[in-house]
C-alpha cells in the first residue's frame, strides 16, 4: 500500500550560530524601534523575518512510502518429549488454526521453524528460534509463538526487546511427573566384589502430586528373577550389585507407572556395569628347563594385569648327589601353599613339560583335578616326557586331561610339519581368523607359517581338536572339564614362532587366546549367543561352532511382547540379524538353550530427564517480554493487533505487535521560501519602512 507523507525541514544557508547571532541582533532593533516608537519599525521587524526566514531554508519534502507487513515466528517443537501422550495431536490442531488465523489478520506474515529431535543435547528451541530470526528485521518483528512442551534446554537470559514471547502448552495444565533417576554407576567393576548404585525415585510437579510415601522400586538384573523393595521418595537409596563375571551385567531399575502422572517413560532406567578382572593369578610350573619356558615368561610378565607365580624344577629327584636341596633351591618349593591353602586363588594353572617325578605328590595332583572340576582353568604343553613312563597321563591328573598317551609305539613324531587349523577350528573363537581373513575358506590347508619339528601323539581325545600337527594328529586339544575347562598343546615348539623361525606364526595371539578361553571370557566361548542394541537396532549374533545352531530366536522387548526373528549365515560357525529397537530399557533373546541381553537407553537423557509439561521454565521469559502462556488442551488462542504499549495477552488471545515498518519508494523536496520571493518581499518591506520615516 502507498502512502505519501510530508514535512518541514530546515536546510540553513549560513551556519546556524551565525543565524541566531544574526536574530538577536534584529529582534535587539526591533524592540528599540518599537521602545522608541519609531515609525516604520514594524515594516523593519517584517524585513528581519522575511530575511531570517529565508537564511534557515525551510523545506517541504515529500516521501512517498510502501508499507511493510509485520512478521510473526511460529516455532513449533517436535523433540522427543513431544511425542509423549496428546502433546503431538494438540501441536498439530493448533498450528492449522494459528495459521489459518494468521492469513486473516491483514499486514500480517506467518513464518514458522521445527525444532528437531537433536540426539542427547536436549531441547534446542531457541537454537532454532534464533536461526529464523537471522532472516527477520527486527523492526518488522511482531511476536514469536512457541509451540512446546516447555523443557527446553538452551533458553536465552533474555528475548528481542520489545517483542512478545508467547508460550503454547499442549496441555490441560501444570503436570507432574515420577522418574527413576540414576545417581552414581560405576562403568567397572571387579569381577568377585561388590559395587554400588546410588539411585532415587523423584516425583517432580507443583501440583496434584500424590500423597507422600513410599515408592515400589523394582532390582532386575540380566534374566533373573526381579527383587522388589519400598522406598522413600525423593531419597537415594544405595544397590549393592555382586559383579559375578567378566562382560556385561545389565541392571533394570523400575517403577511403576501412577494415575495422573505425564508419563512412564523415566520410570525405569538401565545400568550398564562391564566386569573386568582385577589382576589376573596365574601359576606356570616348569617342570625342567626348556626353550618354551623363556616364551611363556615373557608373553605373562608383559602384561601388567597379570600377577604371575613362577617355578622351575632345577634338579629332578633321581639325580644323587651330596648337594643339599635347601642349597639348590634359590626359593624354597611352597607345595603346600601352592597346591592345597592357596590352589583356588589361581586364576589360571599353566603346567609346562612338568613330569610326575614325586615333586608333587599325587594328592597335590588330584588337588588340581579338583580344581579344575570346580571351575578351574588348565593349560598343559607337552614334551616328550608325556609319552615316557612318568607322564601325568598314569596320575590323578589324568582324569582331566583332554587327550591321553598313545600306547601305540614311540609317542613322539619328529619331523618338519606346519600346524594346521582343522575345520573345527575354523569355526572356533579361538583360533577363527588366526592364520588371516581369508584362510577360513579353505580351512584343513597349511598355513604361511614358520615349522615346528616335534609333536607328541595323542589318543582318546575328550575334547575340541582346533589344530593338528603330522599325519593330522591332534595338536590343540580345548576341552570342558565339569565347570572347568583344560587345554593341552601337544608339543613343545611354538616357542619357534616367537623367535621368527622360517617366519614365524601367531604365537602370541594363540596363546592369548586359549588363556583367556581357559578363564571363561565372554567373547571366546564357542556356544553363544550375543545381542547388543546400536544406533536404534539391536543386533544379535548366534556361534555355534559344531554348526547346528538355532535358525531363529525368540525377542523379548521391555513391553514383553515376543517376536522371532530370523537369522542368517555371517560366517564360519555364525549367524546374525537385526531389528529395530526403540523402546527403551533390557531387551531378551532366545534361541531355546542360551539367553542374551541388551540394554536399549533412552535416546535423549536430556529431554526424558523431566517429561512434565510445564510452562515454569519459560515463564519469566514471558512474562519480561510482556507475553502469555496458553494451554492448548483449552483450546487454541485468537491472535490480535495490539500497539506497542497495549497489552500482548489477556484471556483466550495472544497479540502480536503493529510495527509500521515501511520501504521509502520516492522523495521530493520544495523550498518553501525561495530566492526569487524573498529577495522582493525583502525589498518592499525594507522600501515600506523608509517611506513610513519619511512622512
Amino acid at each position: 500500500m502507498q502512502q505519501a507523507i510530508a514535512a518541514i525541514r530546515f536546510e540553513p544557508i549560513l551556519p546556524t550560530i551565525l543565524i541566531i547571532v544574526l536574530a538577536v541582533l534584529a529582534i535587539a532593533a526591533t524592540a528599540l524601534g518599537v521602545y522608541v516608537r519609531a515609525r516604520g519599525a514594524l515594516f523593519r521587524a517584517a524585513a528581519f523575518a522575511v530575511l531570517g526566514f529565508w537564511l534557515a531554508g525551510p523545506t517541504l519534502i515529500q516521501e512517498t512510502r510502501q508499507g511493510l507487513s509485520d512478521i510473526a515466528l511460529l516455532v513449533v517443537d517436535r523433540s522427543a518429549s513431544m511425542q509423549v501422550g496428546t502433546r503431538t495431536g494438540l501441536a498439530d490442531h493448533a498450528l492449522v488454526e494459528l495459521k489459518a488465523e494468521a492469513a486473516r489478520l491483514p499486514g500480517l506474515e506467518l513464518r514458522s521453524v521445527t525444532v528437531p529431535e537433536s540426539g542427547r543435547d536436549g531441547t534446542l528451541l531457541w537454537t532454532a528460534a534464533r536461526a529464523a530470526l537471522a532472516d527477520i528485521p527486527p523492526n518488522r518483528l511482531a511476536g514469536i509463538l512457541a509451540i512446546t512442551d516447555g523443557q527446553i534446554h538452551d533458553l536465552p537470559a533474555r528475548t528481542p526487546p520489545g517483542v512478545p514471547l508467547h508460550a503454547l502448552i499442549p496441555a490441560s495444565g501444570e503436570e507432574w511427573d515420577r522418574r527413576v533417576r540414576v545417581i552414581e554407576a560405576p562403568s567397572y567393576g571387579i569381577v568377585g566384589h561388590m559395587v554400588d548404585l546410588r539411585v532415587v525415585v523423584e516425583d517432580l510437579g507443583p501440583a496434584n502430586l500424590p500423597p507422600p510415601g513410599p515408592a515400589t522400586l523394582t532390582i532386575q538384573r540380566d534374566g533373573a528373577a526381579p527383587v522388589t523393595t519400598d522406598v522413600p521418595v525423593g531419597e537415594i537409596q544405595t544397590i549393592p550389585v555382586d559383579i559375578t563375571r567378566e562382560g556385561l551385567t545389565l541392571v533394570k531399575l523400575a517403577t511403576p507407572g501412577m494415575p495422573g502422572e505425564a508419563s512412564a517413560l523415566n520410570n525405569q532406567t538401565v545400568v550398564q556395569i562391564n566386569g573386568v578382572r582385577d589382576r589376573l593369578r596365574v601359576l606356570l610350573v616348569s617342570g625342567e628347563p626348556n626353550q618354551g619356558e623363556r616364551t611363556w615368561r615373557r608373553l605373562l610378565k608383559s602384561d601388567p594385569a597379570v600377577d604371575l607365580v613362577h617355578f622351575t624344577i632345577l634338579r629332578p629327584p633321581e639325580k644323587d648327589d651330596t648337594t643339599p636341596l635347601n642349597e639348590l633351591a634359590l626359593i624354597a618349593f611352597p607345595t603346600r601353599e601352592l597346591f592345597q591353602d592357596k590352589l583356588s586363588g589361581f586364576d589360571l594353572i599353566i603346567l609346562d613339560r612338568f613330569t610326575d617325578r614325586g615333586i608333587l605328590p599325587h594328592v597335590y595332583l588330584r588337588n588340581i583335578a579338583d580344581y579344575v572340576r570346580h571351575g578351574g582353568a588348565l593349560l598343559l604343553t607337552v614334551g616328550p616326557e608325556f609319552a615316557g613312563s612318568h607322564s601325568l597321563d598314569q596320575t590323578p591328573l589324568g582324569d582331566v586331561l583332554p587327550a591321553h598317551a598313545s600306547l601305540n609305539g614311540d609317542g613322539v613324531i619328529d619331523g618338519e610339519f606346519v600346524p594346521k587349523i582343522t575345520e573345527l577350528g575354523a569355526r572356533h573363537p579361538v583360533t577363527e581368523d588366526l592364520a588371516g581373513p581369508d584362510f577360513a575358506a579353505v580351512a584343513g590347508s597349511t598355513p604361511a607359517w614358520g615349522p615346528w619339528y616335534r609333536a607328541i601323539a595323542g589318543e582318546d581325545v575328550q575334547g575340541q581338536v582346533v589344530m593338528t600337527g603330522p599325519h593330522d594328529t591332534p595338536l590343540l586339544i580345548l576341552s570342558h572339564v565339569d565347570r572347568g575347562r583344560a587345554a593341552m598343546l601337544m608339543s613343545d615348539q611354538i616357542w619357534l614362532w616367537s623367535r621368527g623361525h622360517k617366519g614365524g606364526g601367531p604365537q602370541a595371539e594363540l596363546l592369548r587366546r586359549v588363556a583367556h578361553w581357559l578363564m571363561k571370557e565372554p567373547e571366546l566361548d564357542e556356544e553363544r549367543l550375543s545381542a547388543r542394541i546400536t544406533a536404534g537396532r539391536l543386533l544379535v549374533e548366534r556361534r555355534a561352532v559344531d554348526g547346528h545352531a538355532a535358525q531363529t530366536v525368540t525377542v523379548t522387548p521391555p513391553s514383553g511382547a515376543d517376536r522371532t526373528l530370523t537369522l542368517t549365515p555371517a560366517g564360519p560357525g555364525r549367524a546374525s540379524a537385526s531389528a529395530p529397537a526403540s523402546d527403551a530399557g533390557v531387551w531378551q533373546v532366545s534361541d531355546g538353550t542360551h539367553l542374551a541381553f541388551a540394554a536399549a537407553g533412552l535416546d535423549n537423557p536430556l529431554e526424558y530427564a523431566d517429561l512434565r509439561a510445564t510452562a515454569d521454565h519459560l515463564r519469566p521469559l514471558v512474562t519480561a517480554s510482556g507475553g502469555g502462556v496458553a494451554w492448548l488442551a483449552h483450546g487454541t488462542p485468537a491472535l490480535r493487533r495490539v500497539g506497542d504499549t497495549d497489552n500482548a495477552a489477556g484471556s483466550g488471545w495472544l497479540g502480536l505487535r503493529r510495527r509500521g515498518a515501511h520501504l521509502v519508494t520516492g522523495v521530493s523536496s520544495v523550498h518553501l521560501l525561495p530566492a526569487w520571493l524573498a529577495l522582493p518581499l525583502l525589498l518592499g518591506f525594507i522600501v515600506a519602512a523608509w517611506r513610513r520615516e519619511a512622512t
